[in-house]
């Protein structure tokens, strides 16, 4: 294991483990941003086509369970090919999902460009993919602080486009604004550069022996830690999902302002960026499965009194950095434990297996958050559903132990 896992420093020439964690940052930055703010496309486009919610919910619903679809092939690719062509594939897809999505004018249209084409893009360029190449690309002592970076720049990149998205939408339009997204995703193609594979650590993990994906697989499922991992990082998915998707309306139903919507989802991916730097940090210096347990009960705590308390401006942007603290601070001793567990050569698709549950979490969160307000008028039954799942997490993440599997010695993989 440690010499698959073993950064390849000596080869890397310019790409200093400074570089690539500020490439792979930017990467995740813009791959994040736009998603996380398709939420306040949903009430102009509605009003305009006269849809329901439940037409945009299906639609980002569907794009949260494709995107999990799409992450274990898009992280084995990746862990074999190295992840510049993936990062390269899923921001083509991306884009052009954005740019489609604002010629959607129909339930359908909407579903295949939101939906499929952001769904399997995202797959191919998100920071799962990023974390994949820094697991490979850095030494052991940068990893866990490197892991909790990349998911601070996603945070980062939520912070800057829910506010960029309104102010869009107030000057050029929800059309103008999707273009302009479009666009920006285009930034990723030459920054994936950086994340390839020096071609000396290529060649020595090709001569040494390994473990097919298969065999990695079948290593995984069969190791209950593993799968208690995977079962909660479950609840983050809907919690997300639900939050991102759905709170700019509720709070217009509760009387505030779209302003207020921005705001809070920017200050949830503002304060996400200390939360994820913390965890990060914490997971070399604490047990992980702590960190999780604390996170998920943290989360269920918060949105209880969330509903439970008026909804007012100071109220709510409290729920923000409440909830930003808690946010993708799931991810660093999430991956941190897969690579503990089986090392890193197939860190990016194990990874992408647990963020596939995760996903599974979103498209359910989304999915009856539209249905439970098309049929109740409310979003309640859906938020005490996430604080169920949340104390469920919090305990379920406990018996997980962080120590590498036991793994005889494995014959050269054909």
């Amino acid at each position: 294991m440690s010499a698959q896992s073993a950064a390849p420093s000596s080869s890397m020439g310019w790409r200093t483990p400074a570089v690539i964690i500020v490439c792979g940052c930017i990467i995740a930055l813009l791959g994040f941003g736009p998603r996380s703010a398709l939420g306040f496309f949903l009430t102009p486009m509605s009003q305009l086509h006269n849809w329901g919610r439940d037409v945009f919910a299906f639609a980002l619903a569907v794009q949260n369970l494709l995107w999990g679809v799409g992450q274990p092939f898009a992280g084995a690719v990746a862990d074999r090919y190295g992840p510049t062509r993936v990062l390269a594939g899923g921001t083509l897809l991306y884009a052009a999902g954005l740019f489609l999505m604002a010629y959607s004018t129909t339930p359908t249209t909407l579903t295949l460009s939101a939906g499929v084409l952001i769904g399997f893009g995202l797959s191919g360029c998100s920071f799962t993919i990023v974390v994949g190449a820094f697991g490979k690309l850095l030494p052991d002592e940068w990893r866990s602080t490197a892991f909790g970076l990349g998911t601070a720049a996603g945070s980062f990149g939520q912070f800057l486009f829910s506010p960029l998205a309104v102010a869009l939408i107030g000057s050029v339009g929800w059309y103008g604004a999707l273009i302009v997204f479009s666009v920006l995703m285009l930034i990723i193609l030459p920054l994936s550069i950086v994340l390839a594979a020096p071609p000396k650590a290529a060649a020595a993990a090709a001569a040494a022996p390994a473990q097919s994906y298969r065999q990695a697989l079948a290593e995984a499922f069969g190791h209950r830690s593993y799968v208690l991992l995977v079962l909660g990082f479950f609840t983050c998915g809907f919690q997300l999902a639900f939050t991102t998707v759905h709170l700019p309306a509720y709070l217009l139903d509760r009387g505030l302002s779209a302003e207020v919507g921005g705001w809070t989802v920017a200050a949830i991916g503002l304060f996400n960026i200390v939360g994820s730097i913390t965890s990060g940090y914490l997971g070399s210096r604490m047990p992980k499965r702590y960190i999780l347990s604390i996170i998920y009960f943290g989360r269920a705590a918060s949105i209880a009194a969330f509903v439970l308390l008026p909804v007012t401006t100071t109220t709510t942007l409290i729920f923000g950095a409440v909830t930003g603290l808690l946010w993708l601070s799931t991810v660093p001793p999430t991956s941190s434990l897969v690579a503990v567990m089986f090392g890193t050569r197939w860190l990016a698709m194990l990874f992408g297996i647990a963020f596939f549950s995760h996903q599974v979490g979103g498209f359910l969160g989304v999915l009856l958050g539209g249905l439970a307000y098309d049929h109740f008028g409310t979003y309640n039954p859906v938020w005490w559903l996430g604080v169920a799942l949340g104390v469920l997490s919090a305990v379920i993440n406990l018996p997980i132990v962080e120590k590498p599997v036991a793994r005889p010695l494995v014959p050269a993989a054909a």
